[in-house]
């Protein structure tokens, strides 16, 4: 979604950041290119005016700590900035309200309103173990009502039965009085939209707000839509009252202008954005995620979030083992090409690690993209359960084979046995016989380094049994053995190549350099 804003603004910045010092045209240059950015991006006119000028009376004014650069500083302001755009703190929808709590859906026709009450329901469900009910109030739309039943059914979420010839405001009263029966915990009402914004609709959004009074009245907009977006948000508002904003296909690849200006414009927050059509692609907006995101930093917190939900807790432990033992055989590639799958692929992934947004295209253009991962698992799948077992049995004759049966050639299949066995030497290496592999000698001697010899057999201490005195110490001690944060002995402490090796105050460190990846000229 902020692709071309990130490439805009990263560049801009990065221009500031190489320069020993900064005078007041450098920064006017710099707001300038920012400003054009934001414009291109569809940002609100008023938006982008008031931004701006918070970021140049702090930048022009600001006090330059001697350990920063100038333009490192005006990196920080403008990211502060950012987040103050978007909302400093991410808000949850608030279910602290008597039981049933009423959630009422508004927006415009075609914005998703059906599809995201299911995801929500669906959410509030599985996460928060709630007991929703869903009622459509969405008269005039043909198999409106009928949608969002199916979507009950497919995600096992109660909906109100349909009784033809009902008005929206009495579906509304019927709804709430439904659930206070059935023991609800939370009713969600998805009510009609238009093609435009007009008066009957506000007025029978006004007469259902009236009838059910709900607790969180939320807007779903598109991303996609632009500057539009902005004057629907504040007509809403006006009239019916919003409680927060639900923004859906964030996947897409439009300029984000929306997600930045509404949030400004209407002063309530972003709660909720839809990232994928299916039911689960639901996320919590986090502001300073985004804005790191955008300005390139990478979201770690994300990652691991992803990371969390997709990974599957006894397969890693099952895999761990067999790493220890030194096994890798082909099964467990494809469930590593699987999982990184899950997690958003390739691009997902670099998207959210820092300093490494600039690297997607590279990737792409040497050909590592997610259709390579798509061709792999192809190329598993063909093979007998005795060829992924043993890689080793793999001649000629089933290669080709395997070839004709994945849609590729042998080549192809060649590039993943080599890849294969690369991993292999490396897990044996990793978790190999001798004393104890590769990473148990790594974190002793850097014990060692550290004067903590003899703890745990010669391993690193159990950080998380440690109590905050301990870890102080163990920070000074490492410290007076020439262990900097930000690097790691042998791994060439470095940043990822895009980070400069910069450190922007409260944003923490650089990553250590990791290998095979170019260092940054």
């Amino acid at each position: 979604m902020f692709e071309s804003l990130q490439d805009r603004l990263g560049s801009i910045l990065n221009g500031l950041t190489g320069r020993g010092a900064l005078s007041e045209a450098d920064v006017s240059a710099a707001l300038r290119e920012v400003r054009r950015a934001l414009l291109e991006a569809d940002v609100a006119l008023d938006v982008v005016r008031s931004f701006t000028e918070r970021v140049r009376e702090k930048a022009v004014g600001a006090e330059i700590l001697k350990s920063i650069k100038p333009g490192q500083m005006v990196v920080k302001i403008v990211h502060d900035e950012l987040i103050e755009m978007l909302g400093s703190e991410g808000v949850t929808i608030d279910l602290n309200a008597p039981a049933p709590v009423v959630i009422m859906m508004v927006g415009l026709q075609g914005s998703g309103k059906t599809t995201t009450t299911g995801k929500i329901a669906n959410r509030m469900k599985s996460r928060d173990k709630k007991k929703v009910l869903m009622a459509s109030l969405d008269t005039r739309r043909p198999a409106a009502q009928e949608q969002l039943r199916q979507l009950g059914v497919q995600t096992g979420v109660d909906t109100l039965p349909i009784i033809a010839g009902q008005s929206p405001t009495d579906i509304a009263a019927r709804a709430v009085q439904a659930a206070k029966l059935g023991g609800h915990d939370v009713v969600i009402l998805d009510t009609a939209g238009r093609t435009h914004i007009d008066e009957p609709l506000m007025i029978e959004m006004a007469e259902i707000k009236r009838k059910s009074n709900p607790h969180e009245i939320l807007l779903v907009a598109d991303a996609l839509t632009g500057q539009d977006a902005v004057n629907l948000a504040r007509n809403f508002d006006e009239r019916v009252g919003i409680t927060g904003l639900v923004l859906t296909r964030m996947d897409g690849d439009g300029r984000g202008g929306a997600a930045l200006s509404m949030r400004a414009v209407t002063g309530k927050p972003i709660k909720l954005i839809g990232v994928g059509e299916k039911m689960g692609e639901l996320e919590e907006f986090h502001p300073r995620r985004v804005a790191d995101r955008i300005l390139g930093m990478g979201d770690i917190v994300s990652l691991v979030e992803k990371a969390a939900e997709n990974i599957d807790a006894e397969k890693a432990a099952a895999m761990a083992a067999k790493m220890a033992k030194g096994k890798f055989d082909l099964n467990d590639l494809a469930d590593q090409l699987g999982q990184m799958q899950k997690m958003g692929g390739m691009g997902g992934i670099m998207g959210l690690m820092p300093g490494m947004a600039g690297m997607k295209d590279k990737m792409a253009a040497a050909g590592l993209d997610d259709s390579l991962f798509k061709r792999q698992l192809a190329i598993i799948s063909s093979m007998t359960k005795a060829e992924r077992a043993n890689p080793d049995l793999l001649k000629h004759s089933r290669k080709k084979r395997i070839a004709a049966g994945s849609g590729t050639d042998a080549a192809d299949i060649n590039k993943l046995l080599k890849m294969h066995r690369q991993m292999a030497d490396m897990m044996k290496m990793m978790g190999g016989k001798g004393k104890g592999g590769m990473m148990k000698q790594m974190m002793g001697g850097l014990a060692n380094k550290m004067g903590l010899g003899g703890l745990g057999g010669g391993g690193m201490p159990d950080l998380s049994k440690l109590d905050p005195k301990q870890l102080e110490a163990l920070q000074k001690q490492a410290e007076a053995a020439g262990l900097k944060p930000g690097g790691m002995p042998g791994l060439g402490g470095g940043g990822l190549p895009g980070l400069g090796g910069a450190k922007l105050p409260g944003l923490g460190g650089g990553f250590p350099g990791l290998p095979g990846l170019p260092k940054k000229k």
